[in-house]
């Protein structure tokens, strides 16, 4: 492997007591950074020469170590230089993701909404937090959810947290990490719930959240002596064009949105919040894409570019996504109990950590690329070029028998 991934995997060894246990973390990760198609612990013994699945099974399974302390490890990594480590006035993210998985003996897998595909089906869920500042990004933590139906106890089973009590623990991981986010992005899932906004206010936290369009909220209407309860879609129905401002989102893909704000009072907080109602027309009728968000940041602060700009931030999370799942194996894990489960996406979180450092700090590029890696991808090829030419040009030389013996237990013969 190259010198830059066993540079970063000795930053992790004091985490494990034995010589065997940092060994098979260096083949799991290069698994999960391999161009495998698929991730689990099966293909990468397979692929790896001299790889027992045994052995990665009991690391993942058995083998005593903390998936706690490992991923602090890793964050205390990413805070080391200057170069990886994200602005103060970083963004938490709170998210929650899932997968489909079939049956019913893996932990955590119960008929659930699973947003990956947008409907209920047998499947796994994780609440995660992240760290973006407009530029760096990365995982901070996850847990996995555990449906009622999952417990013997049901929702009485003392195991049991709804997903708004599983993301106000990340919040308190994070901030007793001495990390204290700028701003929280919470989807609706998240902002609907008003004890879970009234907890982050209580940690004087500012936030912008969804909402969705049935929110009720307290509103004074055109004609209205006073606030009213109103759903959320029938007070930007009743909000004139001039009202909206439009804005630019700077995304992948530029995108211009109008958005208005408003002050409302919302149910169970008291005082005086501001809600946006975001369109992708001048005006409410012809939108065919709405968007409605609360903050709790000051009048000065709260304006319809400060709102919108903030949310759109939020996209980041797809975006990781997409390269956990798709690249680095983040749902195919070969264990069944929530602790293998965890362990396994904590190595995720490293592999895509180690990549995303590789690129904010310029290590792969200066020995490995003739142009900018300006984004996971050119980040991920990249790497694997570097991992080619070391194999091709100090390994292969000097364990052609090796290699050999490794391809005929694949079934494979050299003419």
């Amino acid at each position: 492997m190259p010198d830059c991934f066993e540079k970063f995997c000795a930053k992790f060894d004091s985490v494990f007591q034995r010589g065997t246990q940092r060994e098979h973390f260096r083949t799991y990760l290069s698994g999960l950074l391999s161009e495998n198609a698929r991730k689990n612990i099966s293909v990468i013994a397979t692929n790896t020469v001299g790889g027992s699945y045994y052995n990665l099974h009991h690391f993942i399974h058995d083998s005593p170590w903390s998936a706690e302390d490992l991923n602090d490890r890793r964050i205390d990594v990413i805070w080391q230089t200057r170069q990886t480590r994200p602005h103060l006035s970083f963004k938490l993210i709170l998210d929650d993701s899932g997968h489909r998985k079939s049956g019913n003996a893996t932990e955590g897998v119960a008929r659930q909404y699973i947003g990956q595909i947008g409907k209920v089906d047998n499947g796994m869920v994780e609440v995660t937090s992240h760290i973006y500042d407009g530029v760096k990004g990365y995982p901070l933590d996850v847990r996995m959810y555990k449906p009622a139906s999952c417990l013997e106890k049901g929702k009485e089973d003392p195991e049991f947290q709804k997903k708004p009590q599983i993301a106000i623990d990340l919040v308190d991981r994070c901030l007793n990490r001495g990390l204290k986010p700028g701003c929280v992005l919470l989807d609706a899932g998240y902002g609907n719930n008003g004890p879970l906004l009234k907890q982050l206010e209580d940690r004087n936290l500012q936030y912008v959240a969804a909402l969705s369009k049935n929110r009720i909220v307290y509103a004074r209407l055109p004609g209205e002596p006073a606030r009213n309860k109103h759903k959320l879609e029938d007070v930007a129905k009743t909000l004139a064009p001039e009202k909206f401002e439009k804005v630019t989102l700077h995304l992948e893909k530029p995108r211009d949105v109008w958005v208005a704000v408003i002050p409302i009072h919302f149910p169970n907080l008291e005082g005086t919040r501001h809600a946006a109602i975001q369109i992708n027309a001048p005006n409410f009728s012809d939108a065919t894409d709405v968007d409605y968000f609360i903050t709790n940041a000051p009048s000065n602060v709260a304006t319809a570019v400060w709102i919108a700009r903030t949310y759109s931030d939020r996209n980041w999370i797809e975006v990781f996504y997409r390269e956990t799942k798709g690249w680095l194996g983040m749902a195919e894990y070969q264990v069944r109990d929530q602790r293998s489960i965890e362990r396994h996406w904590i190595l995720v979180f490293i592999a895509f950590t180690f990549l995303a450092c590789q690129r904010f700090s310029g290590g792969l590029r200066r020995q490995w690329s003739t142009k900018p890696l300006s984004s996971f991808a050119d980040t991920f090829r990249a790497f694997r070029h570097a991992v080619e030419c070391q194999i091709l040009t100090k390994w292969l030389p000097t364990n052609w028998q090796l290699f050999c013996s490794h391809r005929a237990k694949q079934g494979l013969a050299f003419a």
